[in-house]
């Protein structure tokens, strides 16, 4: 059985152990492949591992040996599923490696944006509090969570747990998803999507990118937020229109945004969003905590385990 992983490098950059995965085959473990090498590279391999490069219909007409293809993520639109499936090659994901850092992320920024820590931090460290004539100061507004109202869109697990968080700091909750259950949590309802961009104090986005999904935060919902809103994003970046975001917080429409994720990564210098007004962007990292990390290997290698025996899980499907 031999086994390339193409991209391994965010994954384990050196503090994990690849040991597990060499003992189901010969594993040929590549930090970085570029598209131009990935037929050389994934040529004798029945199993492939990727993150973030992308296997497209004509790549995989050039694999003639390839039965199993390993996402390292949740996402898996770098892979045309439409094709694997045709070539009956089967695809597992990661669905649950990140539930706890990804939520616990979404508070990092949104804290950030609550109180300026980093900022009232450097103004510290240049002089300005040794120059005040106070015992304190602050250069920007300081907002309280408690008995504000957050809207999450998408409620899978990591929507449910990033709803937990914000109970435990007094919140209420707004839920829209296509799939509705008993949610056992305090001051939590269901709503419709525009209900919930037009209540919300804080939106945080957890869905999948689909045709309907794409592009959701746009001019038309954010023109009916609240001028005090934030937006979060720890899941997909073509769930943002770039430009849409940028023209609302520079304009004053919504007042911050929390971005981990971008449509294009590593982004453009011509991206707006990188000289937006309230607008803190972070490099991709919510899932990246060594704790996750160390999960998602654990769980990769358990799926590859489950397809060599004939019982392969966490199988996604064409979209």
């Amino acid at each position: 059985m031999n086994i390339c992983v193409l991209d391994g490098y965010t994954l384990n950059p050196g503090d994990l152990s690849w040991d597990q995965l060499s003992k189901i085959g010969k594993t040929y473990i590549y930090d970085r492949t570029p598209e131009e090498l990935i037929i050389e590279r994934a040529s004798k391999a029945e199993i492939v591992l990727t993150n973030k490069t992308p296997i497209s219909r004509a790549t995989l007409e050039r694999l003639p040996n390839l039965k199993y293809i390993g996402v390292l993520a949740t996402g898996f639109d770098v892979v045309d599923t439409k094709a694997a499936e045709e070539r009956g090659i089967i695809i597992s994901n990661i669905p649950t490696y990140g539930t706890e850092s990804v939520s616990q992320m979404v508070f990092a920024l949104l804290l950030e944006h609550c109180h300026h820590v980093q900022r009232h931090s450097d103004a510290v460290m240049q002089g300005e509090w040794g120059r005040n004539p106070d015992w304190c100061f602050w250069n920007y507004p300081l907002v309280e969570l408690a008995g504000k109202t957050m809207g999450i869109v998408g409620f899978g697990r990591i929507g449910l747990q990033t709803a937990r968080l914000a109970s435990a700091f007094g919140m209420n909750i707004l839920a829209y998803d296509a799939y509705h259950r008993d949610i056992d949590l305090p001051n939590f309802q269901w709503a419709e999507l525009p209900d919930l961009m037009r209540q919300s104090d804080v939106v945080s986005l957890h869905c999948p990118l689909t045709p309907d999904t794409e592009g959701m935060i746009n001019a038309e919902n954010l023109s009916i937020m609240k001028p005090s809103a934030i937006i979060i994003n720890t899941s997909r970046g073509k769930l943002v229109n770039n430009k849409d975001l940028a023209e609302a917080l520079n304009a004053g429409v919504i007042s911050g945004a929390g971005l981990d994720v971008l449509a294009v990564e590593p982004p453009e210098d011509t991206n707006p969003l990188l000289h937006a007004k309230n607008c803190i962007i972070t490099p991709h990292i919510a899932w990246a905590t060594k704790e996750a990390r160390s999960r998602l290997l654990d769980l990769a290698v358990d799926n590859i385990k489950s397809f060599v025996t004939g019982s392969s899980k966490n199988v996604v499907h064409s979209i």
